[in-house]
């Protein structure tokens, strides 16, 4: 092959910006702009000099390049001699692993000396011919078995998610396990958050507010009520709960509170470190939050997101302290946000900077099983969970 990388002209991209768009520009992938001159007039491959591209390979290596067109410097450009066929030059060097002739890894690059000593080989020229026909012949095969595969795995995605959801949802209306009689109803267990709440607010760890909870109980028409002071209004909850259930406005078993404010070096727990995309940061004062306790995203596009901490430290301050009931079991209430986190996320308040919307998270229904019920829920959540990877 002859190598005409010599006649290759990079331009830069305000030169680019003063030319007409007639002919096309090549880059080390394909077609990157077009300029109104040309230095090619002849079909030619070319095969891409530098970019993460010849380690990834999510595209094409080699391409032929077609018609009038320029070739800046990161397109090797090669010409065929003694019949050689560049279509299947082409899908050779697209079949091939180029590790052994690319340098470094955080700018790859294929010099000209490492592309010259490729290996090809080299089938009689009709051989040559019947190969790209019969690979030109498959690819609307391929084309249509890569748009399947993309929208399975599209759909595996999807349906894994649809199942965890529909999993919550049984979970949150006690259709996930049987109702044990022996294990009583769930009235006592509001009877003591109640308390709990009462106290906590005495001791200042929870404002006055926590404690306007209403009332919802079932009238003897089988319809749900909510009484809030001496006014009583009929409601309507999203589902029908088990008899040894209790019914409570989210407010009745957690409050979002700003934790307790304190100075000394800490570790500060904001959104991306807590998702492991940026590495320590140390404050000198914040809002400090044990290592076990929830926090939970209030301002950003992810409000609503809950996190449970994973070392002592300060939260970062789009968060605030998620305070849930000693009397509740904690995972199912976390997994009863979990299933309305979508909900949260499409109900976000205010334009520049989302907001959780506090009302609507406050107001939503949960229903309460005994407390062993609330264990075994979760149990089988996380079986499902299991079966589910």
């Amino acid at each position: 092959m002859i190598n005409r990388d010599s006649e290759r002209i990079p331009l830069s991209v305000a030169q680019r910006q003063t030319l007409k768009k007639v002919y096309d520009y090549y880059g080390a992938s394909g077609v990157i702009d077009k300029v109104d001159k040309y230095l090619f007039d002849k079909d030619l491959l070319l095969i891409g000099e530098d970019g993460a591209n010849l380690i990834n390979r999510s595209t094409p290596i080699a391409f032929i390049a077609k018609g009038k067109y320029w070739v800046n410097n990161h397109a090797h450009v090669l010409d065929v001699c003694g019949g050689l066929n560049l279509a299947y030059i082409a899908l050779f060097i697209n079949a091939i692993s180029l590790v052994n002739y690319v340098t470094g890894t955080a700018q790859p690059k294929m010099n000209q000396e490492k592309m010259n000593s490729i290996l090809v080989t080299v089938p009689p020229i009709s051989e040559q011919a019947r190969i790209v026909n019969q690979i030109e012949s498959l690819q609307p095969l391929i084309i249509r078995y890569d748009k399947a595969q993309s929208e399975l795995n599209i759909l595996n995605t999807s349906v894994k998610e649809q199942l965890k959801k529909s999993i919550l949802q049984e979970a949150i209306q006690g259709h996930l396990v049987p109702q044990i009689v022996e294990e009583g109803t769930a009235e006592e267990l509001l009877a003591e958050i109640r308390k709990e709440k009462k106290r906590l607010v005495n001791e200042g760890k929870l404002k006055k507010s926590a404690l306007n909870d209403s009332i919802i109980f079932k009238g003897d028409d089988n319809k749900y009520y909510e009484q809030i002071g001496c006014e009583v209004t009929e409601i309507e909850p999203p589902f029908d709960f088990p008899s040894t259930w209790s019914i409570a406005r989210l407010n009745a078993v957690c409050q979002l509170t700003d934790g307790l404010k304190t100075v000394g070096k800490q570790c500060l727990l904001d959104a991306r470190y807590l998702r492991g995309k940026s590495s320590e940061t140390i404050a000198e004062q914040g809002k400090l939050v044990y290592k076990g306790d929830n926090i939970m995203l209030v301002d950003g596009e992810n409000s609503g997101e809950v996190f449970i901490v994973p070392q002592d430290g300060y939260m970062g301050s789009t968060f605030k302290q998620l305070w849930i009931s000693s009397s509740m079991y904690e995972p199912y209430v976390l997994a009863f946000i979990q299933f309305y986190k979508e909900t949260l996320h499409n109900s976000k308040k205010g334009a520049a900077i989302p907001h959780l919307n506090k009302e609507l998270f406050y107001g939503l229904i949960i229903g309460i099983p005994p407390f062993q019920e609330q264990k075994r829920i979760v149990q089988k959540i996380e079986l499902s969970a299991q079966l589910l990877k």
